[in-house]
């Protein structure tokens, strides 16, 4: 357990930072499909995975990429040559990494506790995400001869307390923002915050002159990138069906009747289905608009 605990981490710490790492590009470069169901979906485009202003897996990742680094440290010297340097890395890096290790379950825990509590959904993600930090903390716990057990736990209480009293503090507004009344009437999602422009405005006004229609729900953060496409204006303009039963206005029945919807947002034009946040310009192009094109994405 001694011998190979710190490959052990690291194995596990690269697999997270590739999976985080992956979420992150695909929530910032708009692409779809990277969630294996749509509690996982939820999950990821709910107020809890922003954190100032950035996707919470990439924090996640630059947790899982620290680790790494901490693991592999003393492993990538020669041992035969350089045997004092490697001990003094190994000694320095262990309560580092116990530390790191503590913050990530203690953080996982909460995250746990939102899922089951509030939320209330199946994500893999997450509980893989939990499950990792927990090997690595036992691994970590237990592959390494620790001199001195009190001042272990004290660090412990340490790490604890403050990522417990970090987390909910960032996380104040989110639950100072929840209200009965707009549970009552349905999830709305995210507001839009871009502007539109004439050009979007005609675009939305001809979609919704030929029948068009645009199928998504409230959790998923591809039909809100598709309308931020449109701006605030324009967005409200076309047709736009609520799939997620808890959605405001939903017409689940209708969405279900459809079986060309895949996934969100799927777009109906003209007797075809799109899936996928489309460019306005693919839009246009598509559904026949002759207006102006000069738009603002």
């Amino acid at each position: 357990m001694h011998r190979w605990s710190r490959w052990l981490v690291a194995g596990i710490a690269s697999v997270g930072a590739l999976g985080t790492g992956f979420l992150t590009i695909n929530k910032l470069m708009g692409g779809a499909g990277a969630c294996p169901t749509e509690g996982c979906e939820q999950v990821l485009s709910s107020p809890y995975a922003m954190v100032l202003g950035l996707p919470l897996t990439l924090f996640g990742f630059l947790a899982y990429a620290t680790m790494l680094v901490l693991a592999i440290a003393p492993l990538l010297i020669n041992a035969d040559q350089h045997q004092p340097l490697r001990q003094k890395i190994e000694s320095w890096t262990w309560p580092l990494l116990f530390m790191q290790a503590s913050a990530m379950v203690v953080f996982s825990a909460y995250l746990m506790t939102l899922l089951a509590f509030e939320i209330q959904v199946f994500c893999p993600y997450c509980i893989a995400s939990a499950l990792f930090a927990v090997s690595m903390f036992a691994m970590i716990l237990f592959g390494n001869r620790w001199d001195d057990l009190g001042q272990l736990a004290f660090m412990g209480i340490i790490v604890t307390v403050l990522t417990l009293t970090s987390t909910l503090a960032i996380y104040a507004p989110v639950h100072a923002g929840d209200s009965p009344s707009t549970l009552a009437a349905g999830q709305q999602g995210p507001p839009i915050t871009t502007a539109s422009g004439p050009a979007e405005v005609a675009l939305a006004n001809h979609l919704k002159d030929i029948g068009a229609a645009m199928y998504g729900a409230w959790w998923c953060p591809h039909c809100h990138d598709q309308k931020q496409l449109f701006g605030a204006e324009a967005a409200t303009a076309f047709t736009y069906i609520e799939c997620a039963e808890d959605g405001q206005n939903s017409q689940t029945k209708l969405c279900r009747s459809k079986p060309e919807i895949t996934g969100f947002p799927s777009w109906e034009i003209k007797g075809e289905f799109y899936s996928g946040t489309q460019s306005l310009a693919r839009l246009a192009e598509v559904s026949g608009y002759s207006g102006p094109t000069d738009f603002r994405r």
